[in-house]
């Protein structure tokens, strides 16, 4: 557990049972309490609101009104459904459905807009495509461990920090990669096919042991072991390196029968998963045990022995651990080759591009002094880097800035969403702090990218706009007593506001006045007469003044 340095309460798990660091426990009412008004608060407000019609239902004559059919109360009704369908949906109703249900009948349809191969065609299906990639579910590489992680974290805590959604998850990737077609073949495969579909941890951990009693070169099942019944790193590391020993001796033989039938293919597929897993979880134990340059070294070779596996993102792990050892200049070239257009981004990515050009103008940047001689050309660079990456993931700068609490990483990550920021600054909000200034300039500069694109749900600068799949998503992934982090929001245009009161009060003042038209006459006369003096008032007190003057004189006179 030591030096992975950062401020998560995986630190304090492994510490003592000290109150864990940015997880408040008496502030868990309040924020329930607070989630519960702010669900309650549209229904108690539309209940407010029939009461208040039923009270006045006799004076208002709504009855009548109702079966005259009055044109003005129904334009009111359908202005105020408006407002609300787009205050909560983002959209208006009657474009919504107009463009879905009235133009496919009317004939326009977008086959007729434009042709199945024309360019417009396909930008909108690289949108779409886009979009869904966006939303889609990612394994965390920089996951921890469960059995002397997260285990141990529950143990201080009493709460359980992964969802049964992002276990799920984790147990179709483990069949994925750790199983085939040939697993009837060994009879200790057979047993861990079953294992990895368990739900409870203790009958996993008991079928591992049945497979080795089987096979003592199951290298799965140490694999298991080593990922939820050891307790510390160090255990951790024993196992997987009895699974390193098993697993390459199955890869060699793997590696011989690949071309005999296209199961020892899938055979060899699996076995090169397992491999790389192992090689990539013993790299990850020598950076918290503190041999980093040993970590350095096992990811640089799997990256060049295995260099189709880029999916498994093994350059991230490769990019903190550089972090660490502080070598900006090898962090910049593996940026370099994936830090690219054709390739897929993440927080990882971004925000270490921006840390890079941060680095080289934070110890002397003053917002006063940058407010008067203007933004050189390097700190023009570092806040368009700084911009770049709040657009891709704008949930991150609130963990580095310590503005909202960190909790352990989930094993799954969603781009752009709540999960992939605490995954992001769990580990590197130590390589920020560690650079002067940094934070300093991230603070001054990253709310300026919601004034470059203040709608980003509808349009995006650099990137794609942002997706609205991700709240839900991360609600799954992200445990119960963790508030999501939601934004951005979409801002109602003022002019909506102005509209709906001005639209309001007309209707209201409508209905008083024909209800009513003695009283609102009165009414209206003393509001104008409050604006507009009357001129039988000032010649009244033009009289009266001459009375008081010649009243004064006659008193002095005599």
């Amino acid at each position: 557990m030591a030096d992975r340095g950062c401020s998560g309460e995986a630190a304090a798990a492994g510490a003592s049972p000290a109150p864990v660091p940015g997880l408040n426990p008496t502030l868990g009412w309040r924020e329930r309490l607070r989630a519960g008004l702010a669900g309650t608060g549209a229904s108690v407000w539309f209940v407010a609101g029939l009461g208040l019609l039923y009270a006045l239902r006799i004076p208002l004559r709504l009855c009548e009104n109702l079966a005259a059919g009055t044109s003005s109360l129904i334009s009111g009704l359908i202005f105020v459904f408006e407002w609300w369908y787009f205050h909560k949906h983002g959209t208006s109703f009657i474009e919504q459905v107009s463009v879905s249900h009235l133009q496919p009948l009317m004939g326009g349809t977008e086959s007729s807009i434009s042709e199945p191969g024309s360019p417009s065609r396909n930008r909108e299906s690289e949108t779409s495509r886009q979009n869904l990639s966006e939303c889609k579910v990612w394994r965390n590489p920089l996951n921890l461990f469960r059995g002397a992680e997260y285990r141990r974290y529950t143990w201080v805590t009493g709460k359980e920090p992964l969802t049964y959604y992002d276990m799920n998850l984790s147990a179709q990737d483990h069949q994925t990669f750790f199983t085939c077609d040939t697993d009837f073949l060994r009879p200790s495969d057979t047993v861990m096919q079953k294992a990895w579909r368990e739900r409870n941890p203790p009958a996993r951990i008991k079928a591992a042991y049945q497979a080795l009693e089987l096979n003592n070169d199951c290298a799965t099942a140490y694999v298991l072991l080593a990922e939820e019944e050891a307790t510390t790193i160090v255990d951790a590391e024993k196992l997987f390196k009895q699974a390193l020993k098993a697993g390459e001796t199955i890869y060699r033989q793997s590696q011989q029968c690949q071309h005999q039938s296209p199961q020892h293919e899938a055979q060899l597929r699996r076995d090169t998963n397992v491999l790389v897993y192992i090689k990539r979880r013993l790299a990850m134990c020598a950076r918290k045990l503190g041999r980093i340059r040993e970590a350095v070294k096992i990811m640089r070779d799997l990256m060049k022995e295995f260099p189709p596996l880029t999916m498994l993102n093994i350059h991230e792990n490769l990019l903190e651990s550089l972090l660490e050892l502080q070598a900006y200049a090898d962090v910049q070239a593996v940026l370099a080759k994936y830090d690219d257009i054709s390739l897929p981004k993440s927080a990882a990515i971004c925000y270490t591009a921006a840390l890079l050009k941060t680095r080289t103008v934070s110890e002397k940047f003053s917002p006063e002094t940058a407010s008067r001689r203007g933004l050189s050309t390097a700190e023009i660079n570092a806040v368009e880097a700084i911009h770049r990456a709040v657009e891709f993931n704008p949930h991150v700068p609130k963990y580095l800035l310590e503005m909202k609490s960190l909790i352990l990483p989930p094993e799954h990550i969603l781009k752009r969403g709540d999960s992939e920021a605490i995954a992001y600054a769990f580990f590197h909000l130590q390589h920020w702090k560690r650079i002067e200034g940094a934070l300093n300039l991230l603070q001054c500069t990253w709310e300026g990218t919601f004034r470059m694109i203040p709608h980003p749900l509808e349009k995006g600068h650099l990137f794609y706009p942002y997706p609205s799949c991700t709240e839900m998503a991360d609600r799954e992934l992200l445990p119960t007593f963790h508030h999501v982090s939601v934004y951005p929001k979409k801002e109602l245009p003022l002019f909506i506001h102005f509209t709906a009161g001005f639209c309001s009060s007309t209707a209201m003042i409508a209905i008083l006045t024909h209800q009513f038209p003695e009283i609102m006459g009165i009414f209206a006369k003393a509001v104008l007469g409050l604006w507009r003096p009357q001129p039988w008032a000032s010649s009244g007190f033009e009289e009266n003044t001459q009375d008081l003057k010649s009243e004064d004189l006659g008193l002095s006179s005599g």
